[in-house]
């Protein structure tokens, strides 16, 4: 008989972004792994019970989100079901990059839960984990914890235990009271005020300011979430352009005196230059803040702590709570607070990198778009031009019509592969480059040469951007208006979608033929074409956010769709074509478009 064949391994990992999204798609992992693991048999993992799943979702949680604030890098969390040696039990793995022993020593480098494991974090893991380590690597510092099934899994689906400390046992108990809700508060914040919940509460923290890109609503969420839990009373000021910083949110419990606790603390507001080292500026460490002496606003005297909102060595802003009746604050209040901080300010600079991006796309938008679509005599023009995407993306598509003198007037529709500030780059090169060229009087096909010539010779010398060659497809043409009606067209098709001709009496037509794209290599030769655009003519040109529109394996073209759609828009002018391609694009699929759209129609009408 032959030896059995090894037991079946249960492991799933994942990579998790460095930023305040991290902990929340850690807590969704840990859940559809375990869930699909049941699904597929694994031995025990149906029968845990949601307290085991809860508890191991926590875990990894909170040790995400100490690696995303330790290095600011990505997170790689693994998950492995160990049953056939011992105990049944999970597993988890978190580990954060560019750590190693000697830099987790160094005071730059401070582990945010300590190595004495006080912080909340490794506090919750030696509660809850049946064992746990860390595991140095040349490039990485993990930290791994294992929950067993013993005592786990019983009858009744609770957790298994000694008597004596109530229903479910010990362990039950031990988790109850490390997870339950934060009681009402006391007025002598004791140790017990921080402990019952404090874990929770930096959970439900990290979920609330997950995702949020304004730094005004970080700031009021943080102040909310403080009060009255925390504190009587939370400001929050966020640094500015210059030394000084702005107050962006006050809260107090009483919300009639929040006006008034404005006006106090805005006469002596806080400056970057009198956060200095000692207060801890690169470690975002409470400080004692004086209590503002305004009788009217506040109690009689409490205490108030400053947390500097620091995150990858720059700081963002202050925090400030206060607590009346009070000499000072407990020490597990006090890490609970800055623990809090690092997350506010985590969120506020990714806001700020985000709204930044954001700026930048915009200027680069409209400096890249004609300020307006040029009026050719006894032709009609229509653009339809939708960049996907939100906030930083710029779109890869871009069009042009301009007049170049001696009755001529010239049209461009080009797509640059890829997104954002590389592909405004080329786009830029590209609008200047044939504009140039077309008023120095070059052809379609010269300016097709010399500007394929400038993209490959500009790609050597610099990358663009840096990440190698920038291929562009470009429909380029040029318009000689008759005396009487239409026009004369020249153009050429760069690798781009070709146009199409709509033809007075309904027949439609492409008008070029497929060429190379431009940047490939200098050797290639472009030629153009020329035609007439008759009165009652429609010259249709889209880019391959149109023809490549998906809907499951159809493409929007497949089976000349483009062609059939232009046919049924005889009768129409210019804006109505281009605004009947636009619908028909965002209807063939429910999904919003996945590239750039453009549209430019140009049809030759009467000049009587």
């Amino acid at each position: 008989m032959g030896s059995p064949p090894p037991p079946r391994e249960y492991l799933s990992r994942t990579s998790l972004p460095g930023n305040q999204l991290a902990s929340s798609a850690a807590r969704r992992f840990v859940r559809a792994v375990l869930a699909e693991w049941a699904a597929q048999g694994a031995p025990a993992v149906s029968a845990v019970t949601e307290r085991f799943v809860d508890d191991a979702v926590l875990l990894a949680s909170e040790l995400v989100t100490a690696a995303v604030m330790r290095t600011g890098t990505t997170v790689d969390l693994v998950c492995r079901w160990e049953w056939h040696n011992g105990p049944t039990g999970l597993v988890v793995d978190v580990a954060g990059h560019h750590a190693s022993p000697e830099s987790a020593e160094s005071p730059d480098h401070a582990e945010p839960y300590g190595h004495d494991d006080t912080g909340p974090g490794l506090r919750l893991v030696r509660a809850l984990a049946d064992s746990w380590g860390v595991t140095y690597r040349r490039c990485s510092k993990s930290v791994w914890f294992r929950l067993d099934t013993r005592g786990a899994v019983t009858s009744s689906g609770a957790h298994g235990g000694g008597a004596g400390d109530g229903e479910g046992g010990g362990q039950e108990l031990r988790v109850a009271r490390i997870l339950s809700p934060v009681p009402p508060r006391t007025r002598n914040c004791g140790s017990q005020w921080v402990n019952q919940g404090s874990l929770s509460f930096l959970a439900e923290a990290s979920d609330l300011l997950a995702g949020q890109l304004d730094e005004d609503m970080i700031a009021s969420l943080a102040a909310q979430m403080l009060v009255p839990r925390l504190a009587d009373w939370c400001a929050v000021w966020l640094t500015g352009d210059s030394d000084g910083m702005r107050l962006s949110r006050v809260w107090h419990t009483d919300e009639e005196r929040n006006d008034t606790l404005r006006l106090v603390l805005e006469k002596d507001p806080p400056s970057r230059p009198a956060l200095g080292p000692a207060t801890g500026l690169l470690r975002p460490e409470g400080f004692p803040w004086p209590w503002p002496s305004n009788p009217e606003g506040f109690d009689p005297g409490g205490y108030a702590l400053a947390c500097p909102l620091v995150n990858g060595g720059r700081c963002h802003g202050l925090l400030v709570i206060g607590r009346a009746g009070l000499l000072r604050l407990p020490d597990e209040a006090v890490r609970l607070v800055e623990d809090l901080s690092r997350r506010v300010a985590m969120a506020v600079g990714t806001a700020r990198r985000y709204s930044r991006e954001a700026m930048i796309s915009r200027v680069l938008q409209l400096g890249l778009a004609p300020a307006a679509v040029t009026r050719i005599p006894g032709v009609e023009t229509a653009v339809v031009y939708e960049p996907t995407g939100e906030g930083f993306h710029v779109g890869g598509d871009f069009y042009d019509l301009f007049p170049v003198g001696d009755g001529r007037w010239c049209f461009a529709l080009g797509d640059v592969c890829g997104n954002g500030p590389e592909a405004a780059a080329v786009t830029g090169l590209a609008r200047h480059v044939v504009r140039l060229l077309a008023r120095e009087g070059y052809g379609v096909a010269g300016v097709l040469d010399r500007l394929n010539r400038s993209l490959v010779e500009e790609s050597a010398e610099n990358g663009l951007g840096g990440e190698g060659p920038r291929f562009l497809s470009l429909l380029y043409g040029e318009l000689v208006p008759s005396r009487d009606s239409g026009a004369m067209c020249t153009l050429a098709s760069a690798g781009h979608p070709l146009p199409l001709l709509l033809r007075g009496d309904g027949a439609v037509e492409p008008v070029a033929a497929p060429q190379m794209l431009l940047g490939i290599t200098e050797e290639a030769q472009y030629a153009a074409e020329t035609f007439e655009l008759a009165a009652g003519d429609t010259l249709l040109c889209v880019t391959d956010g149109v023809t490549e529109r998906r809907h499951g394996d159809r493409q929007l073209d497949d089976d000349d769709g483009l062609h059939a759609l232009l046919g049924a828009c005889a009768g129409l002018d210019a804006q109505a074509v281009a605004e009947r391609i636009r619908q028909e694009v965002h209807a063939f699929d429910a999904d919003p478009l996945s590239d750039d759209l453009a549209v430019m129609v140009l049809q030759a009408v009467p000049t009587s």
